[in-house]
């Protein structure tokens, strides 16, 4: 396991240097986005329209933050369970998003899509919303202000902390290893 820093927008040579297990701290831009939210930008692209956002080199967080309190950019910001983002996801990755954000396990078709696309899925630490939030300088609802938390916001972060759970080379933090063989058993 390896610590890396990186910066936004992400390229391929970045993330294909990551292994499973690596901690990263991301600095840049990152968007905000749920399922409401994935929903609306799928249906855009179905109608051929752009999105509130360029993907190339993007990161989405699956967070759908509190309300800031006063002299604060956002409330806290804690990751929220990643799977319902499957059926969106390899699509969005197809088109250069390069990471995602969030909590658990993802379909094996997300996890074959970060193998095709050269992209990664970063865990951050669930429960830890107010603690995360410290790494948020700057957010701003660029898009869907109607969904309220989960509108897509445009985030600036400094050193936000993660872990590398799936990476573009198929491995994976969460893969149970075969017990037997590993004489556990």
């Amino acid at each position: 396991m390896a610590e890396y820093k990186l910066n936004t927008p992400l390229t391929d040579e970045a993330i294909a240097q990551l292994k499973a297990g690596d901690v990263v701290f991301l600095t840049g831009t990152i968007y905000s986005a749920r399922d409401a939210a994935h929903k609306k930008l799928v249906d855009l692209l179905d109608a051929g329209k752009e999105l509130p956002f360029k993907l190339e080199g993007a990161a989405i967080y699956y967070v759908g933050p509190s309300p800031a309190p006063p002299g604060r950019p956002i409330g806290a910001a804690g990751p929220t369970t990643s799977y319902r983002m499957d059926s969106y996801a390899p699509r969005l990755y197809s088109l250069g998003l390069k990471a995602t954000i969030g909590k658990g396990k993802r379909d094996a078709a997300t996890r074959q899509a970060m193998q095709d696309y050269t992209a990664v899925y970063f865990g951050a630490t669930g429960g830890a919303g107010a603690l995360l939030s410290n790494s948020i300088v700057e957010s701003n609802v660029i898009a869907f202000d109607e969904l309220g938390p989960e509108a897509i916001r445009e985030m600036k972060v400094e050193d936000f902390p993660l872990l590398v759970i799936n990476d573009s080379h198929g491995g994976e933090l969460y893969a149970v290893p075969d017990r037997k063989a590993a004489g556990i058993e």
